[in-house]
């Protein structure tokens, strides 16, 4: 059986990643690139403990819960939310280090929010 993965190196990995900062939301330790959360604990009371968000689309988030229950798991809580729960006391510690790297790239990809046109000048 693979070796547990520890938040710190849950932290580790993340923050290894190029932008990578460490915060809070909602009172937990959370994971960001350019403003955006990647990775967090989750703190809704429906996730089991020793548990981690991660973001990444629906298409993958259905293959990963189709494929592994027994690691990656979703509550009513997040159904609509681009994330997956991770059981890190199961998942192998490559998997999360590739799992780490979509939610950084998914978030990562993200347009910029466009200037309203209520504020632009057109010119004349």
């Amino acid at each position: 059986m693979a070796r547990k993965v520890t938040f710190d190196q849950v932290r580790k990995l993340a923050l290894a990643l190029p932008g990578a900062e460490e915060g809070t939301m909602y009172g937990g330790v959370a994971f960001r690139v350019g403003g955006h959360m990647f990775a967090c604990q989750p703190t809704h009371r429906s996730a089991e403990p020793n548990s981690l968000v991660v973001r990444i689309n629906f298409d993958e988030r259905d293959e990963l819960l189709r494929i592994e229950p027994d690691t990656y798991y979703i509550t009513d809580h997040y159904v609509g939310y681009a994330s997956i729960l991770v059981r890190l006391s199961r998942v192998h510690p490559d998997a999360i280090s590739g799992l780490l790297r979509t939610a950084y790239n998914f978030v990562g990809a993200k347009p910029k929010p466009r200037p309203s046109n209520k504020k632009r000048r057109t010119k004349r």
